[in-house]
Parts: C-alpha cells; sequence; structure tokens
C-alpha cells in the first residue's frame, strides 16, 4: 500500500466534516436534526448580488479563465470598502487579492512564508484550521492562551515567557471566533508593537466585522500595522455568500506578490460572475448591516433563552455568527454535545475542537431560523417532543 505523506500525521479529518456525516446518518434514520453547530448563513444575499451573477452569465467570455488577481473592478471593490468600514487606504493592484474564501487564504499564506521547522503563534482557543495548516507546513505551533480571565484576548507579557526565536507568523483573529470578543485599537496597538519587536508578521483573520458589530475595526488601521501585518477577509459571513467562497487577503504588497506566487499555481481565478456578484455586494449601503442584524439580534434573544434552559453561562457584550457559552461546572463538553443531539435531535459544538481552553464551552451558531430555534426551546421544555 502507498504510505501518505508524513506532513499528514499531525493532521486529523476536519471535526465538522466528520460529524456531519454522523448527523446525516441520523437523518436518513428518520431524525429531524436540528444543526446550530456551523456558521452558514442561511439568508440569501442581496438581491443585486444575484441580479449581477445572472446578467453576467450570458456575457462574452464570461466562462473562460478569469485573472489570478481577480478583475481590476473587484479590487477596486475591495479598496472602497476598506476606506470607507476600516478608513484604511489599499492600492487596488498592489495591496489586494481576492480569494476563493479566506480558508483558501490561510493555506496559500502559509506555503509563501512558512519553512519547514518555522514556528507559528496560535491561539487557543482557535480557528481549527490556523493549526492543521501549520502542521501541514510542518511548522512548530506555539499556542497562546485566550482564556476569560484577560477577556479572550493575547497577553503579550505571558507570550513573551516562551521562546520566540523562531517564530514567523502569528495568527490573530478579531472579532474572535468562537468567542465573540472584539479587539480594541489598544489591543491592535499591542499586537503591532510586539509583532515589531520580534520581527513577526501578523495575520488577522476578520470575516465576522459587521455581524451584530456597531464598530467595525481592521487590524490595518492601527498606526505602523502594515508594516509587519496583513488581513484576511471574506464576504461569507457579511453577505451570506459562503457557498460563493469570496475573499481576500490585503496588506503590504511585497507579502502580497508572495502569496500570488503560490495562489497562481493552485487555481485559474474566480468566475466572472462571482466577482461581478462579490462587486454589487461590496458597495452596499449600511441599511444591509442594518437589516441583517435586525435578524441575527431576535435569533440571538431566543437563543440565549435555550442557554438559559440548559443552564450554560454567556456574555451578552460578545458579537459575531456564534455564541459562547461556558457548561456547569464538571460537564464535559463532548458528553454535553453528543447527549443533546442523542436525546434531543440539537447539534451543537464542544468547545474543545477549538483547543484545550475550549473543553469547558460549548458554541451555538446564529444560522439558524428563528422556527427552529423556537423547535429547539419547545424541545428542551419537553412540549411535543416525539422522543420525550
Amino acid at each position: 500500500m502507498i504510505q501518505k505523506a508524513d506532513r499528514l500525521s499531525n493532521v486529523k479529518e476536519y471535526y465538522f466534516s466528520k460529524k456531519l456525516r454522523e448527523v446525516a446518518a441520523l437523518r436518513k434514520k428518520g431524525k429531524e436534526i436540528i444543526n446550530m453547530a456551523i456558521g452558514s448563513p442561511d439568508l440569501p444575499p442581496p438581491d443585486a448580488v444575484i441580479k449581477a451573477l445572472n446578467e453576467t452569465t450570458n456575457t462574452k467570455g464570461a466562462h473562460q479563465y478569469q485573472s489570478y488577481q481577480g478583475i481590476p473592478e473587484l479590487r477596486e471593490a475591495i479598496a472602497n470598502f476598506y476606506l470607507k468600514h476600516y478608513r484604511v487606504s489599499l492600492n487596488p493592484y498592489r495591496e489586494i487579492l481576492p480569494l476563493m474564501g479566506s480558508k483558501e487564504g490561510i493555506m496559500h499564506i502559509s506555503m509563501a512564508f512558512l519553512n519547514k521547522g518555522d514556528s507559528v503563534l496560535i491561539p487557543d482557543p482557535g480557528y481549527p484550521s490556523y493549526a492543521s495548516v501549520s502542521n501541514l507546513m510542518q511548522a512548530n505551533i506555539i499556542s497562546y492562551n485566550l482564556n476569560a480571565s484577560n477577556n479572550w484576548l493575547p497577553d503579550y507579557k505571558e507570550i513573551e515567557k516562551q521562546d520566540l526565536s523562531g517564530v514567523k507568523m502569528m495568527w490573530l483573529n478579531y472579532p474572535n471566533m468562537p468567542t465573540g470578543t472584539n479587539a480594541t485599537k489598544e489591543q491592535f496597538t499591542k499586537a503591532v508593537a510586539f509583532a515589531k519587536k520580534h520581527d513577526i508578521m501578523l495575520v488577522n483573520d476578520n470575516p465576522y466585522s459587521f455581524i451584530l458589530n456597531d464598530n467595525p475595526l481592521s487590524l490595518l488601521e492601527t498606526e505602523g500595522a502594515q508594516d509587519v501585518a496583513i488581513e484576511l477577509n471574506s464576504l461569507s459571513k457579511t453577505f451570506n455568500m459562503a457557498g460563493w467562497r469570496v475573499g481576500m487577503v490585503v496588506g503590504k504588497g511585497e507579502i502580497i506578490k508572495s502569496i500570488l506566487q503560490v495562489k497562481s499555481n493552485m487555481d485559474s481565478g474566480m468566475y466572472l460572475g462571482i466577482q461581478k456578484g462579490a462587486i454589487e455586494a461590496l458597495y452596499s449601503t449600511k441599511e444591509w448591516f442594518k437589516e441583517l442584524n435586525k435578524i441575527y439580534f431576535k435569533r440571538r434573544k431566543i437563543l440565549w433563552e435555550i442557554f438559559d434552559i440548559l443552564d450554560l453561562y454567556y456574555n451578552k457584550e460578545s458579537t459575531g455568527l456564534f455564541v459562547w457559552a461556558k457548561l456547569p461546572k464538571g460537564r464535559s463538553d463532548i458528553e454535553f454535545t453528543d447527549q443533546l443531539l442523542k436525546e434531543k435531535d440539537i447539534f451543537i459544538t464542544p468547545g474543545s475542537i477549538f483547543g484545550k481552553n475550549g473543553k469547558d464551552y460549548v458554541r451555538a451558531s446564529l444560522c439558524v431560523s428563528e422556527a427552529d430555534l423556537s423547535t429547539v426551546l419547545k424541545r428542551l421544555k419537553g412540549q411535543n417532543n416525539k422522543n420525550e
């Protein structure tokens, strides 16, 4: 038998890839599973986005290969978006690279800058792909702790107690997933100072800026950030376009050029209709965010009620597409979520998949209709539950 590559020795199948097969099997048996675990928006994109896609489909050249860097109009729309919403000025021809989703960017950035044996600072808890991609690069992972006592923000004095001599890159993610914490301008200033002191490249993963958040920030707003930092962003959550796979990486031109060296050897450009739709999304007015958040605000109130019934503690000041909640003392997150799935047909996420500091927590998504959330409430209250 042909042996798999050594790089896979520390990489497991993504949790949701495996768990969703289990959920699908339960549904096949007739179970009415309500999936509250995944951050895949169930609402449609803006009407103008769908219109642009449909109109582009029949235009000349729409089905041919497209530019590896995206069409100029898309890069200009991204530049306008960053200037309007984040007060960050970017050169659309040197400092912006559209991506087929920001998750793709995690791989491209890592391939462009990490050699075998380089070290990477990764948050715990944090998005699992930061660690899995670093493992694929055969880099050394140095976890830095995020915890409730420091409002899920990095403690740079604690981080500096570790050997940072081989660290090349640091992953940040604010607004944070899974915890919902927002970084402040002061926190970003500390991050930039830390990176400059230790000659580390910062990468801020920033797809949740506008969800239940009145003060969207970019790391690149920080003075001096563009000397040491780049930022990933995405249309998936902000414009309900997760399946469209549209993201971007922005920052210093030299860094973007290196990422393009990887990307241009891995894909052949984004479909033109998707790019045209993305342009329309990026020029959306603030009314779009306002109406979207009205829906998420209502859903979150019901989710809080669900978590109250489950005796979970959560922070009402958090933002983003999820609610992060602490379990009662002595409860296992894996056992808790498995029991909820087995007994109530409700699927939520155990916090430990995001790291050891998440083991006392669970996470639930707001990408669930009010009707389904109300059904969850009824099941937990024992009303009309066929499994009771």
